[in-house]
């Protein structure tokens, strides 16, 4: 069994801090393992299976000799060293929305279309983090009963905007319990960096992520929308997306509706999720069980809950999904991505 020698590219951040503790328990046959980030970071060390390792500037020779290239250091570094890592052999899961709807790029969720990456040129995108958990939860439902519409309300946890934004909604958070008043408030970052006006998070709720793009969504919502016909090959499911910040450090919740060709009973759907890969059933009302974000943190899997019909549309279904973003939304897909192709011979 080859070894293999891997990148995380952008370590330091929140998603790469994730990828680094689940290589250490990765059923990748690990060679070497070097982590790359920004040139103000390179020289910091981190710890590694026991070991001390010292993080390394990212240039385009870091990527000689590397197998694998797990990427989370934002769009503009991965258009500029993703090329160079293929380019020395490497094959590149990229987590950044750069490459996401190029036709020549895999865009994966490993429990709903792992065939996919038999097509891979060496960069396989990493779906959004909100996207990836309802493709766990529907894809099962689609398969057994097809589906015709999703209309989804995200309720995104900070922890999706990084660590600053993190610390951010913390210190808002102390100014609130001192009574501080809240045009005193610190606000630099969301709803989001790159536009004019922020605005706090801490006991808000922000009807904004990522810039405003056309017909009054934002690029969260477009990115969900299209992905999701990306992923499962169809443009003619309708999908509408709202998305929203909230006060919760990690763990996004999404409530979806859907619209089934055949129709389905809860028991039907339940029964779908309970065995579906990834997926896990959380709905017992009369027990007041159902999925919460707090409870998924530090887990792999996605959790759904509230199955009930629509009162008035019979093939109508909501349901409730849980996930830990940084995990199933971001570093355990990615590396998920990594451990499929590893077993399917797609490394050799």
């Amino acid at each position: 069994m080859r070894k293999m020698n891997v990148a995380v590219v952008g370590a330091t951040g929140a998603v790469g801090t994730q990828m680094i503790k689940l290589l250490e328990d990765s059923s990748l046959p690990l060679g070497t393992v070097k982590f790359l980030a920004s040139k103000r970071s390179a020289g910091k060390q981190l710890s590694f299976k026991g070991e001390t390792q010292t993080i390394e500037e990212l240039v385009p020779d870091s990527f000689d000799g590397v197998d694998l290239a797990l990427f989370s250091a934002g769009g503009g570094i991965s258009a500029k060293f993703a090329p160079e890592a293929v380019k020395r052999g490497a094959v590149v899961v990229d987590n950044t929305s750069h490459f996401r709807m190029d036709p020549e790029v895999p865009l994966v969720v490993p429990e709903v279309n792992p065939e996919a990456l038999r097509n891979h040129k060496g960069i396989i995108a990493n779906p959004n983090c909100s996207t990836i958990q309802m493709m766990v939860a529907l894809e099962p439902i689609r398969q057994a009963y097809g589906l015709k519409r999703v209309i989804v309300s995200t309720y995104q946890a900070v922890s999706g905007a990084g660590n600053q934004a993190m610390e951010e909604l913390k210190q808002q958070t102390r100014d609130f319990l001192a009574e501080k008043p809240v045009d005193e408030w610190k606000a630099d970052i969301l709803p989001c960096g790159g536009d004019e006006k922020h605005y706090p998070l801490a006991f808000n709720a922000l009807p904004q992520i990522d810039v405003f793009a056309d017909e009054g969504y934002t690029n969260e919502e477009w990115k969900m929308i299209n992905e999701t016909k990306k992923i499962m090959e169809d443009d003619t499911i309708k999908v509408s997306a709202t998305c929203v910040r909230i006060p919760v450090m990690s763990g996004h919740s999404e409530s979806v509706y859907i619209e089934t060709e055949k129709t389905a009973t809860v028991a039907d759907i339940q029964a779908l999720i309970a065995k579906a890969p990834g997926a896990v059933l959380e709905d017992d009302p009369s027990q007041q069980i159902y999925p919460q974000a707090l409870n998924s943190v530090g887990k792999k899997g996605t959790f759904v809950g509230r199955i009930r019909k629509d009162p008035d549309e019979e093939k109508g279904v909501h349901l409730w999904v849980v996930s830990d973003n940084l995990l199933k939304g971001a570093a355990w897909n990615s590396l998920q991505i990594a451990e499929t192709m590893y077993d399917m011979g797609l490394f050799e």
